[in-house]
């Protein structure tokens, strides 16, 4: 299948399934013409990435991790990869920190909304 053809049917656009190739995420095989002629792997693989890009992994990691998940009904399932414990337990104490920073920005903002409110 082409890449408008892959693009339809993973509701992604062509301009991120070329992103995700220059991130080596996806391989398409080129054909002599240098169109790019994908398969129904690369539909489950499109499905993955955007299942670890919402789970908030970057491109890094799901390029580390994207062959460590296979589809089970529909269904991303993960194996145990080597390195997919510790990159999966990295990721999830990078996000812990981020979230814990936003706390930090929104109690701060929430302090300087309850003043501007009380001297109203």
């Amino acid at each position: 299948m082409r890449i408008g053809d892959l693009a339809y049917r993973t509701g992604v656009s062509r301009r991120l399934l070329r992103y995700y190739e220059e991130q080596g995420l996806l391989r398409p095989v080129r054909l002599p013409n240098g169109y790019r002629e994908y398969g129904e792997p690369d539909v489950a693989a499109v499905r993955h990435i955007r299942a670890m890009l919402a789970a908030g992994l970057p491109t890094t990691v799901i390029a580390r991790l994207l062959d460590c998940v296979h589809d089970d009904g529909g269904e991303m399932v993960p194996t145990a990869c080597p390195g997919m414990v510790s990159n999966l337990r990295r990721e999830h104490r990078r996000i812990t920190e981020t979230i814990e920073r936003l706390q930090t920005s929104q109690r701060a903002l929430d302090a300087m909304l309850a003043a501007v409110r009380s001297g109203t």
